[in-house]
């Protein structure tokens, strides 16, 4: 038999596919917490939800029993561009968020599975099979027309900063992918540390310094906590036996979800092409996620 369509890889694939999803979900209320948020700085909530992110990560690594130190020197070079990556990724989307449309900067963002997948070939020599190429243009298709009417409205800044988060998540992706056989949760922390750094730096470079309304930079912390600590964590821990183009496909259920909840929390009711598109989106998804479960 072969070891890769053997029964135990078959249920860890599975389960794989249901943490990247789960991960999905759960990051999805990401952006109505930063709309929440509107008297703090960009790179003051970036800072405040790095240091958020960095505690929940640390706890979970020290509860488990996992030295840091250790972990790091294992992770090598791949967790620290994995981190650096996941930096760009956490960067770009709270600039895109805050520089442009919710809706414009998910648009942007939706081009991660175009990078994962080109990226984990050109990295690791995964091959992507036609079905996951189908799902990733429906993914695409479906999150132009859901939110192509705000494009109108979009700055450069929050396109490039959108944008590059893409970038960012999918090097991520792939750079966990690369490392699965070891423990790439640490990456997680390389990322927030990085970011810390860098936001911080920047917010005292610009002169407006860390202090922030308390409510803000405590949403802010709680936002890297609880999102960003947790969905991340169950992202790493799918990623060991998901491919990275699908797990990117899989975790774009967070596109539609977080369009639902702005819908919600503002009161923003979508219109009849963002119905169209979130179902074609929750279709890609959902018919990619069979197709891989069907193979398994």
């Amino acid at each position: 038999m072969n070891p890769a369509h053997a029964p135990g890889a078959d249920r860890a694939r599975i389960t794989g596919r249901l943490w990247v999803l789960s991960a999905g979900l759960y990051m999805s209320v990401g952006g109505p917490i930063i709309r929440f948020a509107d008297d703090i700085g960009e790179w003051q909530f970036l800072f405040y939800r790095a240091l958020g992110t960095a505690a929940a990560i640390l706890v979970y690594l020290l509860v488990s029993g996992r030295p840091v130190p250790l972990l790091v020197r294992r992770a090598g070079v791949t967790g620290l561009v994995a981190g650096l990556c996941l930096s760009v990724a956490f960067t770009g989307y709270v600039w895109g968020v805050m520089h442009s449309t919710v809706a414009n900067a998910l648009f942007l963002y939706s081009p991660a599975p175009v990078f994962a997948a080109l990226l984990g070939w050109v990295v690791m020599r995964e091959p992507v099979a036609r079905s996951m190429w189908f799902a990733m243009a429906g993914v695409v298709a479906g999150v132009a027309i859901m939110i192509g009417e705000g494009l109108a409205e979009a700055d450069l800044l929050g396109d490039l900063a959108s944008l590059s988060a893409a970038v960012g998540f999918a090097g991520f992706v792939v750079g966990i992918r690369r490392g699965r056989h070891t423990d790439m949760s640490v990456a997680i922390l390389i990322g927030a540390v990085i970011t810390m750094a860098a936001s911080g730096a920047m917010a005292l470079a610009s002169g407006t310094g860390l202090a922030a309304p308390a409510v803000d930079a405590g949403l802010a912390v709680i936002y890297g906590v609880l999102v960003i600590g947790g969905g991340i964590v169950m992202l790493t821990i799918g990623a060991r036996s998901v491919p990275a183009a699908e797990i990117i496909v899989l975790s774009m259920s967070e596109v539609v979800l977080a369009s639902i909840w702005v819908w919600l929390a503002f009161g923003e009711v979508p219109s009849i092409l963002t119905l169209i598109g979130g179902a074609i989106v929750l279709g890609s998804i959902a018919i990619q996620a069979a197709v891989g479960m069907r193979r398994s």
